[in-house]
């Protein structure tokens, strides 16, 4: 899962980036409001919600705005009628997509999203075509230079982490997606600062691109679709050789 490990730190810092342009704000409050709707407003309760609050004072999102998705998702404040919907394709070189949106239209979306497929080497496929290769996880990501490893070692397998990877510059931490929240808490009550934390789709096979164009296709399509307003996540089986992924990233 290496290749696909250095793309989620690329989309780190390109997050970071967005957030600094207020890009971001459309697609967090979408799903504070759906977080909301569906688990309540206490983000108490409501691990998911607790999540997205956490993601958008993160990326520096005003309280207010925060507060005003959570009351639109309760039904305090009147918004826009969101939902959820999965596409499932294929990119260049037969990699698996798994593609999460939340759209208001979803005609609109769907016509997008294959738009975007066909356009970069890839197509949309039907539902169930690659969804059985992904399983939902809990994925925190903390750099190494802000945490012993001994430190981190031992919260975490307190906690009962699943696995614990070195992803170069970072550790990966993984979970299931129910004791996320939990492990979470442990490393920072361990004063361990989290990069990310967040429930992810974990491919259970590998897609090796070595040909250059092909991975040069496959990072505009994964680009393409995440610069998609309707579109929140983006999932994939591929494992591209660094230096490859280093020129075309």
């Amino acid at each position: 899962m290496s290749g696909h490990s250095k793309w989620s730190t690329i989309k780190h810092k390109k997050a970071a980036q967005d957030a600094k342009r207020g890009k971001i704000f459309t697609k967090l409050i979408k799903e504070i409001t759906v977080a909301a709707r569906l688990g309540g407003g206490d983000p108490a309760a409501n691990p998911r919600l607790r999540a997205a609050i956490d993601a958008a004072k993160a990326a520096n999102m005003p309280k207010n705005n925060i507060e005003r998705a959570i009351k639109k998702g309760t039904g305090e404040l009147e918004g826009v009628a969101y939902e959820e919907v999965t596409y499932e394709g294929y990119g260049p070189g037969g990699v698996a997509v798994l593609v999460e949106a939340i759209t208001d239209n979803r005609q609109r979306t769907v016509a997008e999203v294959r738009h975007i497929f066909s356009k970069r080497g890839g197509n949309l496929g039907e539902p169930g075509s690659v969804a059985w290769i992904f399983e939902k996880k809990g994925l925190i990501v903390v750099e190494k230079d802000k945490v012993d490893e001994d430190t981190l070692m031992d919260a975490a397998l307190e906690a009962e982490a699943e696995d614990i990877k070195d992803e170069g510059n970072e550790w990966e931490i993984e979970t299931s997606a129910e004791e996320l929240p939990k492990v979470k808490k442990a490393l920072e009550d361990a004063g361990i600062e989290i990069l990310s934390a967040k429930v992810t789709m974990v491919p259970s096979n590998i897609v090796k691109v070595e040909e250059e164009k092909k991975a040069q296709q496959l990072i505009a399509l994964m680009n393409a679709l995440e610069e998609n307003d309707d579109v929140q996540n983006v999932y994939a089986n591929f494992d591209i050789p660094d230096d490859i992924l280093e020129k075309v990233a």
